[in-house]
């Protein structure tokens, strides 16, 4: 009989972040009746998915707006609160029509649940209506909507690792969670590596390539699909690899404005990309961090790891109000001898339950990583590979939902009334 073979479905009670292209350079004049979705609106203008655009916040809703663009010219989208409904609300657009440059949009939030209103709002010209309260996330999803290409394909996730201290595993955790989401979970997966001068992408999977992730960096504007199969290595038919040279003739301080056209250019063609930051904070470091849909963040049960996670946590709690707490992985737990912070205090002083606690265990990580393998490949049965799987199922909100057999000898026995044999 074969071997029963996992089944992944889409989840949303542990699911990732949403997944939303950038809004591009333009400049958006909010005019808001409530302090309340003023607020709402400069919460949204603080995501990373807005990072590019440009947001004022006014008060007084549309007669504000009409007065203020009677002198002014009108910016690439206007939103505007109101009250109002029936003639007196068409009558104050009409107003604010009359002053609006050709080109601008407008997104109205109003207070009225109405099919019908907001059918006669579009067929007067306007782009969106909100009903007020909106959670910021239906905000950029609304103003995404009117500037990305709906016909263009969508992009891939991207998951930051990052080590809180030097020597935390994050690097293998990274390449293993890829490999996972690639092989079990069969989803294209493409592991960026930005250790220019110590990665280990190229050991871990046992390959020398010629070119990678530094050629890229040189000339980001000329990354293109065909420059991107020659410098990425297809390890198999769903898991490439962008990897670093490890060699000491490479500047680590890179450009964070080249990092992130990489990034952005890899997720236009892939569903899943892994990207595998080093141990160090620098602008481009934390740029790459902060822009992830997803965070992961290796580290181990002792002082400098504690302080250092609570860092990154908090950093991340306050610029990504939008996004889901990242995710930490507790590794090398039970070293023999070694003083330990335990996993509940550890968890209650970062204000974050960790995703994974990983027991230590050198003889399977050292074995991996000596030949070459992935822990999957040296060994599947092992708690520490299962739990790997299970990270990989949290970040991008799939889990496994069945056993599905390739023998279907039962399934006639039951039909006809034979016995199997």
């Amino acid at each position: 009989m074969t071997e029963a073979m996992p089944v992944y479905d889409d989840f949303e009670d542990e699911g990732p972040s949403l997944v939303l292209k950038p809004v591009p350079r333009i400049t958006i004049e909010a005019f808001c009746e409530m302090p309340e979705t003023g607020s709402m609106i400069q919460r949204g203008a603080e995501d990373r998915r807005l990072a590019k655009a440009h947001l004022t916040v006014h008060m007084g809703g549309v007669p504000a707006a009409i007065a203020y663009f009677r002198d002014t010219a009108t910016p690439n989208l206007i939103l505007v609160e109101t009250h109002q409904s029936g003639e007196e609300l068409f009558s104050e657009l009409m107003q604010l029509a009359e002053v609006c440059d050709a080109g601008t949009k407008v997104i109205i939030i109003g207070h009225v649940n109405d099919v019908a209103l907001y059918r006669e709002m579009i067929r007067q010209g306007v782009n969106d209506y909100l009903v007020a309260p909106f959670s910021p996330l239906q905000l950029i999803e609304s103003v995404s909507r009117l500037y990305i290409d709906p016909d263009a394909p969508p992009i891939g996730r991207s998951i930051a690792f990052i080590g809180a201290r030097g020597g935390a595993g994050s690097s293998t955790l990274a390449h293993n969670v890829g490999w996972c989401i690639a092989e079990a979970m069969r989803e294209d997966t493409t592991i960026i590596d930005f250790d220019l001068p110590f990665g280990t992408a190229g050991l871990d999977f046992n390959q020398d390539p010629v070119q990678g992730i530094a050629d890229a960096l040189v000339q980001p504007d000329r990354l293109d699909d065909v420059m991107l199969d020659r410098l990425m290595v297809k390890y198999t038919s769903r898991l490439s690899l962008f990897t670093a040279p490890g060699t000491l003739d490479r500047d680590g301080d890179l450009d964070p404005d080249a990092c992130e056209s990489i990034i952005d250019i890899v997720r236009q063609t892939c569903p899943v990309v892994v990207v595998d930051l080093p141990h160090i904070w620098a602008p481009w470091t934390k740029r790459v961090l902060l822009g992830a849909d997803d965070v992961v963040i290796s580290t181990t049960p002792d002082l400098a790891g504690l302080r250092n996670t609570k860092n990154i946590v908090d950093l991340l709690k306050q610029t990504r109000t939008n996004d889901t707490l990242p995710h930490v992985v507790l590794n090398q737990v039970g070293v023999s001898k070694r003083p330990e912070i335990p996993v509940k205090d550890f968890a209650e002083a970062i204000e974050v339950e960790p995703t994974l606690v990983l027991p230590f265990n050198p003889q399977l990580f050292g074995t991996a990583a000596n030949n070459g393998q992935m822990l999957d490949e040296v060994d599947p049965k092992s708690k520490t590979v299962l739990g790997l799987k299970h990270l990989a199922s949290v970040v991008i909100g799939r889990k496994e939902v069945q056993q599905r057999s390739k023998s279907i000898l039962p399934f006639l026995s039951r039909l006809t009334g034979k016995k199997e044999g």
